[in-house]
């Protein structure tokens, strides 16, 4: 029998039983749209990543306490930055063009009952510059906001429509704690930045939140949670990077390991693309069990299929059927459920994928190399979950077959 007469009569064998041969694609369809749709929304997670540490700007780098080896701890950094550090970085490195220190809180902030939990900032003027995020009314925070601990607050744009609605919160006061602020600026939309929603941010001076509100975190001085550093253009990026990390050691009396770290937007970069790929690499494989599941239900259908089916491959032998023909029908039957269940999996994974761009706003991405791993996957699944039953149904003697049916 040649391999087009098999695979007529095994569509047609199919066929004739359709609500079974759509139970057992069942599985198949449903790991290969998990499989596809996982993927795809691990692809976009990293884009989305990749979009924000490139909107950093390429020139940035990030400078924060605790060693390197301090990110693979599953404890916080000790905090081992104080805010002259900063200042010894604008005034010493000749490759820096500004620097923004950053000490942030977590606290409640209230406007006439309104009352609202959100993340501040402690920061100093040159914020706007180095994070390149601009001002919409008002204005950022003065260097004599800073000398005189002044009570003045920035608000994210959310922020300012969550505590003061349609109303101008220009010169308007809110609280925090016990204590009054005035507030003098909103800041254009920016989204959120690294999980954080720069949008619903409060902003103060830096000497106010650590002497008002956190208290002095570090015998040395003012301590800051970070230090962003925006170097006069790329090309000076190692240079920047690599002067600041001798002046911290030498600020810092080093002679082992480093109590920083220093990251730029390719270390970032890595360091994200790492764990994203990780994540994506499991998500996809325990999806990717659903697979295995299916080859297990197409097994069972085609063994019971033969228990059924065991007159008809009787018939056949006695009239001159090979072994090698019957196990070629039960083989292409198998791969036909695997494949088809596999294509109308692709159809739903990457019909989810655009149902989650649409409703989540998300930019999950539709990856030929997933298509083409759950497809190829499919296939090898069905060819290789068949092979045991279609090699039992081809060891069957046409004799005893005939006197079973």
């Amino acid at each position: 029998m040649n391999p087009v007469e098999s695979l007529s009569m095994a569509t047609r064998t199919l066929a004739a039983n359709k609500m079974r041969s759509f139970l057992t694609m069942l599985g198949i369809t449903i790991g290969n749209a998990a499989t596809i749709a996982t993927i795809g929304v691990g692809d976009g997670a990293q884009n989305f990543v990749t979009a924000e540490i490139q909107s950093l700007g390429p020139n940035i780098l990030f400078v924060r306490g605790g060693s390197p080896e301090a990110d693979r701890r599953p404890v916080l950094p000790p905090q081992t930055l104080v805010l002259s550090d900063a200042f010894a970085i604008a005034s010493q490195v000749p490759t820096v063009d500004a620097v923004a220190p950053e000490l942030t809180s977590s606290e409640r902030v209230s406007h006439r009952g309104n009352n609202i939990s959100t993340t501040i900032i402690g920061t100093l003027p040159d914020y706007t510059r180095v994070r390149d995020f601009d001002v919409q009314r008002g204005r950022f925070i003065a260097p004599l906001d800073v000398d005189r601990l002044q009570r003045v607050a920035v608000l994210g744009s959310s922020l300012a429509r969550q505590l003061f609605g349609q109303r101008d919160p220009i010169g308007q006061s809110l609280r925090v704690r016990n204590l009054s602020f005035r507030v003098i600026g909103v800041m254009e939309p920016k989204g959120s930045s690294f999980g954080m929603d720069m949008d619903a941010t409060l902003f103060l001076p830096l000497t106010t939140l650590s002497d008002r509100l956190v208290g002095r975190t570090s015998p040395y001085g003012i301590g800051v949670t970070y230090i962003a550093v925006r170097a006069k253009n790329e090309e000076v990026m190692q240079a920047a990077q690599f002067q600041i990390e001798n002046l911290l050691r030498l600020r810092h009396k080093i002679t082992g390991e480093d109590d920083f770290t220093v990251r730029n937007q390719k270390d970032l970069l890595q360091t994200f693309a790492n764990i994203t790929g990780t994540l994506k690499v499991g998500l996809a494989a325990i999806a990717s069990i659903s697979l295995l599941v299916g080859g297990i239900g197409i097994m069972n259908i085609m063994l019971v299929s033969v228990t059924e089916r065991t007159g008809e491959i009787g018939l056949r032998k006695a009239l001159g059927a090979s072994p090698r023909d019957i196990l070629t029908q039960f083989t292409i039957e198998a791969t036909i459920l695997a494949v088809l269940g596999g294509a109308i999996g692709t159809g739903v994974g990457t019909g989810g994928i655009a149902l989650i761009r649409v409703v989540a706003n998300f930019d999950a991405q539709v990856s030929l190399d997933a298509i083409a791993f759950t497809t190829g996957i499919s296939g090898a699944i069905g060819l290789g979950f068949g092979v045991i039953p279609a090699r039992q149904a081809a060891r069957l003697d046409p004799i005893i077959a005939l006197r079973s049916a």
